[in-house]
């Protein structure tokens, strides 16, 4: 028989472009007075407008300005950014990190790259089992899931939590409370899974979709998974009067052009300025499978102007008007899932099993309903963050509010913050006064903060 022979490729070849022009990451503290300026060059690559992104996000870092430029093999950023409070990034431990991470040692494996400050939203927990759940949502949800999770015996480590369109969407982290591992007992997670599925189902209508469970083993990112589950849904699809009376402040305007010069089209968002904005609009492009060749994004205020030109993977722009439609749909239910007016609570108390069933219960006794919710562990301290409405989904009486606290605040440190919603922020934003989320709405890390060392 004769031999046949076939050439040989290096499995280090298609990452040969990268040890040649490695990534370059700068941070600059002197070009700008009122921010620092991230500027990355490295090879383009598909997604990796979406990594960098992640990375700011998950630091908590507000993004007042970008410039994208991807045309070509070769991707050019430059991202003005501030920390949480408006301020230059000084801290040497951040800018180290986004130096590693970004730059040419850590910028091949970004997708696991983590921020060890930021428990929720990154692959930071360790041992655990996921659970992922999609659901019609009600008042007293997610007391009735914590519960079943308490009493199987499962502790929750991370959780977060989103709704939308009268959806939900839940990703947990959860493991043993007795070995705080991940739980492989195939018989103790098939029975987990039924009972969540008898609670998620009870709800559902027939002419509804079907709510799902799912566990898995490891780790992804929460937010972008919560996006894609949403997404899968298709909660795009109509839009109910809660979710407009929950976000008076945000009425976002999207169009869709052709440039017919360079053959891009061109999607231009205007909205009201929020945390994560540009992350939540680049994951949903990303995940629909659009790539950005170039993008310019700018914040004055309350106001956020965001301009994004877009190919399809295969090259093709949006031509039909029901290719239009649906990015336009797409990109108003990413807008809308992360917001949350009014009342929020950040509860932190020493952790236990349990836990979040107790909060969750004393909030449901209260007529409370949870719209988003974040959970994370920080040694043996729990930190729960919960967005809140009442029952029909209008904001909650002041009185409730400090009834909740008198409850509650004798057992754990308890921050009650009100996001009043910016219903004339396109009058505020061209006038250039105002004064933007970054002033009423807090983020996760707060409390971490005073925890972490």
């Amino acid at each position: 028989m004769a031999k046949v022979y076939w050439p040989y490729f290096d499995p280090e070849y298609e990452n040969l472009s990268s040890r040649i022009n490695p990534p370059s990451v700068s941070i600059d503290n002197t070009s700008c007075k009122e921010c620092t300026l991230v500027k990355v060059d490295s090879m383009n690559k598909p997604g990796i407008l979406l990594e960098v992104v992640q990375v700011l996000s998950d630091l908590d870092l507000t993004i007042t300005k970008a410039y994208i430029s991807s045309d070509g093999g070769w991707f050019m950023d430059v991202f003005h950014v501030t920390d949480q409070q408006g301020n230059k990034v000084t801290d040497n431990k951040t800018i180290d990190y986004i130096e590693k991470v970004l730059g040419p040692k850590g910028h091949a494996a970004s997708s696991q790259n983590t921020w060890p400050g930021k428990r929720v939203g990154v692959h930071s927990l360790g041992d655990h089992t996921s659970i992922e759940i999609i659901a019609r949502d009600r008042p007293g949800l997610l007391s009735e899931i914590s519960a079943v999770l308490a009493d199987l015996h499962f502790n929750v480590a991370a959780a977060e939590a989103w709704t939308h369109n009268r959806r939900i969407a839940c990703v947990l982290y959860v493991n043993d409370n007795e070995t705080s591992r991940a739980v492989d007992d195939p018989e103790r997670l098939s029975a987990m899974e039924e009972q969540l599925n008898l609670v998620i189902r009870g709800c559902e209508q027939e002419d509804e979709k079907v709510a799902t469970t799912s566990l898995t083993i490891g780790s992804t990112h929460v937010d972008r998974r919560l996006h894609q589950m949403l997404f899968a849904d298709r909660d795009y699809e109509a839009v109910s009067n809660v979710d407009c009376n929950a976000c008076p402040g945000l009425e976002p305007k999207i169009t869709v052009e052709h440039c017919e010069e360079k053959g891009y089209s061109v999607i231009s968002v205007s909205c009201e300025d929020r945390a994560k904005l540009m992350f939540d609009i680049v994951c949903t492009l990303t995940d629909m499978q659009y790539i950005v060749f170039h993008a310019t994004i700018t914040s004055k205020g309350p106001h956020a102007s965001q301009e994004y030109f877009i190919r399809h993977k295969d090259g093709c722009t949006l031509d039909s008007e029901g290719e239009k439609e649906r990015v336009i749909k797409c990109l108003e239910a990413a807008i809308h899932r992360r917001v949350s007016e009014g009342w929020s609570l950040e509860l932190c108390a020493k952790d236990r099993v349990g836990l979040l069933s107790e909060v969750t219960r004393i909030l449901r006794e209260h007529g409370l309903s949870v719209t988003r919710a974040g959970v994370t562990t920080v040694g043996e301290q729990a930190v729960n963050v919960f967005y809140v409405r009442d029952a029909s989904g209008n904001p909650v009486d002041v009185k409730t509010i400090e009834a909740l606290r008198g409850e509650i605040g004798h057992s754990m440190m308890v921050s009650v913050k009100n996001k009043v919603p910016s219903r004339k922020w396109k009058e505020e934003g061209q006038g250039g006064t105002g004064g933007g989320w970054a002033k009423t709405s807090f983020f996760f890390g707060n409390l971490l903060e005073k925890l972490l060392p």
